[in-house]
């Protein structure tokens, strides 16, 4: 590979990630230093942690300066300042310097950060890796460029916008709704997205129908004897009514256009064709053909990798940027579904290799994506190199979940270059008359594939019927073959029953289908599609379950709250239309500065930006934003400590204060769709003040009940009122020393205890109720006279032995443990932290880089690779089963590379310089340095 130095000395290469260093390295030799800038090395840094002379100034609250061209002030981050210090001693001993972060507008902008603080006295190069290969490599350098300062730009923009929308509405919801919530410029598009979804399926009214199925067997023709099923479509020459015709609402969409059969007209109707003789009323053969995809976006193999593989979006992109890093596939952050001669002719290739060459197209497809942006640039995803692996060629290099999504890449690659599917699909018809007169048709049809083509190699996957919302009885037939029949041909119905279906309410989102809708709708980058829904499930907006995405009711008030005073931020359009504003920033056809002077301070003339919108809020009744009407009487609220129903009760006009009213907690597994009418009353029922008695505790005959607190469900005893002669029979004694007489007696405090988290209050029985009261349980005196006991506490089951307290593995074994059994927990030494110690997960052998042993543990947060000195987690996409010693080395290796966690940001920076070494022309163009010295 040529050198491109000035001098006799290396290059210095700088990548973005550590683990691509060795390998490219490799690819190099000795001419060049490789390292890596290990992510950003600087942003902006938090208003708290700005230089103290600086808070009270023009940056002071975001760390932006508004009034002067939206300058920005970044600091080094703190866990980079180390790698700065080594970049810059590696750079003084090298002749040029190539920038090759990744391709996209992040990597610019790193690419751009790391030349304004190295500032480098030798020539520049900014270069790109598709793919992490030898071929690629080599054909970057003689694509080196300029910095793109149009994509930085339009990074730099991004960012800027995202803290001046985080930093003026997160304020207002800590203060409207609860502290700790935060406002973004996707994620609240996202969260209301989810929410309106939910609104809708509470709002659905299910609407009942009913139809006929049959099963029929042909009497003449070349497959008399042959049997089929059918589904009635019509009766008297009209529609019968599916799932489709109905609103939301339960109606009929068009009452007169269909006829909606209810159980006793399709039970009659089924009861009257049972002996009667169908005929073939119509067959219909028509052309099938199936073409295949495009290669994968990063928005596309997010959502097949979720209805296939069951990833979830940030597992996906983690497993992608692996097998990008290690050489396997093109970069992974891409809108763009083209793919680059090379790469088609390998796929092209490989069909032919595989199938044979009726399988490949006589010219190559060419594909196109309708959004135009700067990471049109970028190839689709497909497999790494002009020459593609097969997965079984791979398959002993990766783990599970990597090989299982390469090969998914792999599949639709290669079916994207090959032939289309075709067949033939057939609908036949078939018609009787009923006993009562009533002439009913049915329905079958069926698609054969007579030649695969790309199905060979890839089929796409669909969301189920559950996902999506669609009837069963309602999706088409597909994949059978019907029996030979013609026109008039004769059927007998060997069975025709009638069939119940229910109306479904709208599916509510997964992640693949909230990937799917904000691509197809333009919000967002699908690149940052992952991280915005783990922001929004981790703000706790959004809970996940299976793969349903369900909002709680905190996101019920965040979204009511930016829907009534911040409209524009969280409408679809306008979102759009934001990322379409960046986009053009980045292809140079807009001014960031202007950009932004009408998002934040509004068109000239016009209170119409974000400054003067929150200037201007007004009022915002925090309690009624909060409050959720179910039904006549019961109102939902969310409050500090979650959601909770109430009835009743008085208002006090001067301090809002709710007087006497009854509450009741709503379950977290609820979710709020179901929370119907009759479940409000149920809860209610709990949530009365004097809870479910379950019976009378026969040793202190006092009442035991069961209630829902505010810290779960518990059980108590009720302590009666005194009687008038329990006051009259206070000693007199009591007075005679000055005190008052008294109202009331001083109840004793009832006993109380939480239920196990085995428990459920609903079923939970009074043996059951005086057995947690019983607690803590005395089960023995160890041989040093020290009573040990087993109680319940705020970190589950323990015992306790004077001041030293063992905890337990579940809560049965309070009841049942012995004697035996406590002292041999004590004979063992102490650990720290609940539980004991428990051996390893799995042993990995040692680390050949540190010569440490490698285990991995169960932690507190979860499974964790350690050598005794660095831990590092087990990622959320790989399991213990599939981790190797190699792959636990790399993540040891990755994290030592980091350093610790910063415990506080004290950086310091400058505000950007932009020197005059380039400059753009056009009204308003900001001069800006760029790595452009190639002399």
């Amino acid at each position: 590979m040529a050198n491109k130095n000035t001098g006799t000395g290396k290059s210095l290469l700088i990548v973005e990630s550590p683990s691509k260093v060795k390998t490219i390295a490799g690819y190099l030799g000795d001419a060049y230093e490789v390292d890596s800038s290990m992510g950003h090395i600087r942003d902006l840094p938090q208003p708290s942690e700005l230089p103290t002379e600086m808070k009270k100034g023009p940056y002071g609250k975001f760390a932006v300066d508004v009034d002067s061209g939206f300058e920005p002030y970044y600091v080094v981050n703190t866990d980079k300042k180390k790698k700065v210090t080594e970049l810059k001693r590696k750079l003084k001993e090298c002749d040029a310097l190539y920038l090759a972060t990744d391709g996209d507008r992040e990597g610019e902008a790193i690419a751009w950060h790391l030349y304004e603080v190295l500032k480098p006295k030798v020539p520049v190069y900014r270069i790109t890796f598709p793919e992490i290969t030898r071929e690629a490599i080599e054909r970057s350098f003689g694509e080196a460029r300029d910095l793109d300062i149009d994509l930085v730009d339009a990074q730099e923009t991004r960012r800027v916008l995202d803290r001046l929308y985080g930093y003026e509405i997160s304020p207002v919801l800590w203060r409207k709704v609860s502290s700790g919530l935060s406002a973004g410029r996707v994620q609240s598009v996202a969260t209301r997205m989810v929410v309106q979804r939910e609104r809708e399926r509470m709002a659905f009214v299910a609407a009942d129908y009913w139809d006929l199925n049959g099963q029929f067997t042909c009497t003449t023709g070349p497959d008399a004897g042959s049997s089929f099923g059918a589904r009635l479509v019509s009766v008297d020459g009209r529609k019968v009514a599916g799932g489709k015709d109905f609103n939301d609402d339960g109606a009929l969409k068009k009452p007169g256009s269909v006829v909606h059969l209810d159980e006793a007209d399709a039970t009659s109707l089924a009861e009257g064709l049972a002996e009667a003789q169908f005929t073939v009323v119509s067959q219909e053969t028509k052309p099938y053909v199936s073409r295949p995809k495009a290669p994968f976006t990063t928005s596309t193999l997010q959502q097949d990798a979720a209805r296939k593989l069951h990833f979830s979006s940030r597992s996906t992109m983690q497993v992608a940027q692996r097998l990008y890093e290690n050489g396997y596939i093109t970069y992974m952050r891409t809108d763009s579904v083209a793919l680059s001669t090379q790469a088609v002719n390998a796929a092209r290739r490989q069909a032919q290799e595989l199938w044979g060459g009726d399988y490949v197209p006589d010219s190559p497809r060419r594909y196109a994506s309708k959004s135009k942006n700067a990471q049109e640039a970028h190839e689709a995803i497909r497999p790494a190199g002009d020459h593609f692996r097969t997965p079984d060629q791979v398959r002993s290099q990766l783990s599970a979940d990597e090989f299982k999504l390469y090969e998914l890449i792999w599949q639709r690659t290669v079916a994207s270059q090959m032939a289309d599917a075709k067949g033939f699909t057939a609908t036949v018809r078939l018609g009787a008359t009923a006993t009562d007169g009533r002439v009913a048709e049915f329905s079958a049809s069926g698609t054969v594939i007579t030649f695969p083509g790309f199905l060979s190699a890839y089929q796409e996957a669909k969301d189920s019927a559950r996902d999506t919302g669609t009837d069963k009885d309602d999706a088409k037939s597909g994949g059978k073959r019907l029996p030979q029949m013609e026109e008039g041909d004769a059927l007998k119905a060997a069975e025709v029953t009638a069939d119940g279906h229910s109306t479904r309410p709208p599916a509510r989102y997964t992640e693949a289908s909230l990937v799917a809708a904000m691509d197809e709708m333009g919000i967002g980058r699908p690149s940052t599609y992952a991280a915005v829904i783990s922001t929004i499930v981790d703000r706790g907006y959004v809970k996940v379950r299976g793969t349903a995405l369900i909002p709680s009711w905190t996101a019920f008030s965040v979204v009511r709250l930016l829907e009534e005073h911040f409209s524009d931020y969280v409408d679809y359009d306008f979102t759009a239309e934001m990322e379409e504003g960046l986009d053009r920033i980045a292809r140079g056809e807009e001014d960031r500065q202007e950009w932004l002077q009408r998002f934040y301070f509004g068109e000239d003339g016009a209170d119409n930006g974000l400054k003067p919108i929150v200037d201007d809020l007004g009022d915002i009744d925090a309690r009624a934003l909060n409050s959720i009407r179910l039904t006549e009487d019961v109102t939902l609220r969310v409050g500090k400590y979650g959601p909770y129903l109430e009835t009743g009760g008085s208002v006090d006009p001067d301090t809002g204060e709710v007087t006497d009213p009854v509450r009741a907690n709503v379950p977290d597994f609820l979710a709020p769709d179901e929370l119907t009418p009759e479940k409000v009353t149920e809860l209610m029922e709990i949530g009365r003040a004097d809870g479910r008695e379950l019976g009378t505790d026969p040793d202190t005959g006092r009442s035991i009940v069961v209630k829902d607190g505010r810290y779960g469900p518990y059980v108590s005893e009720v302590i009666p009122e005194p009687t008038q002669e329990e006051l009259d029979a206070i000693p007199t004694e009591y007075y005679k020393n000055g005190n008052p007489k008294p109202k009331k007696i001083e109840k004793p405090k009832p006993r109380t205890a939480s239920l196990f988290q085995s428990m459920d209050m609903q079923e939970l029985t009074l043996q059951d109720a005086l057995k947690l009261l019983s607690l803590p349980r005395e089960v023995g005196t160890d041989k040093d006279g020290e009573v040990i006991t087993a109680q319940n506490g705020r970190y589950g089951p323990y015992l306790k032995k004077g001041s030293d307290s063992r905890s337990l593995q579940s809560e049965d074994q309070i009841f049942g443990i012995t004697l035996e059994e406590a002292q041999r927990i004590y004979a063992l030494p102490k650990q720290r932290g609940r539980g004991a110690t428990k051996p390893p997960l799995k042993d990995l052998g040692t680390d050949p880089i540190t010569e440490r042993p490698m285990i991995i543990k169960e932690g507190r947060f979860g499974e964790y690779i350690t050598d005794g000195e660095t831990n590092v987690t087990v990622p959320r996409s790989e399991t213990v089963e599939q981790m190797t010693p190699e792959r636990a080395s790399q993540l040891l290796s990755e994290k030592r590379a980091k350093g610790p966690a910063p415990k506080k940001s004290g950086a310091r920076s400058t505000t950007r310089k932009r020197s005059t070494a380039s400059s753009r022309s056009g009204t308003g163009a900001r001069k800006r340095s760029t790595a452009g010295s190639k002399a």
